[in-house]
C-alpha cells in the first residue's frame, strides 16, 4: 500500500504538475510577493522530468531543487530590478524637506508642530536643548514613528 502513490500514471502526474503551477501562479498574481512563482516554475521543470520519463522521486526532486535554487539566486535579482522605481512612502518623502514650525519646538516641554503637504505633525528637535520658534524654518532628518525630527535650517544667501 506504501508504494501506491508511486504508481500514479503519468498522464495523470502531468495535469498534477500542470495544476500545482497554476495555483501557485495564482497565488503569486494576488500576493505579488516573488515567492510561489518559483516554485511554479520547480511544478513546470518537474513536469518536464515527467515527460522525459523520471520517476516521481526524481520529479520531487527536481521540483524542489528548481524551485530553491531559483527562490535563493534569483529573487534577490528580481525584487531589485522590481523595486527600481518604487515610490517612497509617506513618512520617506518628508526626509529632506524644509518646514516651517507652526507652534515652539521645545522637546523638553513636549511642544512641536508642523504642517506638511496638508498633515499635522508632532515636530521634535534632533537635540534635545534646540528650540524652534513659531514660524521657523527646519530641516526633516528623520521620522521616528508620527514625529519629524528637524534640525536647524539657515537659507542659503543667492
Amino acid at each position: 500500500m506504501g508504494t501506491d502513490i508511486l504508481m500514479i500514471s503519468p498522464s495523470m502526474l502531468n495535469l498534477i504538475w500542470l495544476g500545482l503551477f497554476i495555483v501557485l501562479l495564482i497565488i503569486e498574481l494576488f500576493t505579488v510577493g516573488l515567492t510561489t512563482i518559483w516554485f511554479g516554475i520547480g511544478a513546470l521543470a518537474a513536469l518536464a522530468a515527467n515527460v522525459f520519463g523520471a520517476d516521481l522521486i526524481v520529479q520531487i526532486i527536481v521540483f524542489l531543487a528548481v524551485s530553491i535554487v531559483l527562490l535563493i539566486f534569483t529573487r534577490p535579482l528580481a525584487e531589485k530590478h522590481l523595486n527600481r522605481n518604487r515610490v517612497r512612502t509617506n513618512y520617506e518623502s518628508e526626509i529632506g524637506k524644509v518646514i516651517r514650525i507652526t507652534e515652539k519646538v521645545d522637546n523638553l516641554n513636549q511642544t512641536g508642530r508642523s504642517v506638511v503637504d496638508g498633515q499635522e505633525w508632532t515636530v521634535r528637535a534632533e537635540k534635545d536643548r534646540e528650540i524652534f520658534e513659531e514660524g521657523s524654518l527646519a530641516r526633516v532628518v528623520a521620522v521616528s514613528g508620527v514625529k519629524l525630527i528637524v534640525e536647524r535650517y539657515e537659507e542659503e544667501a543667492v
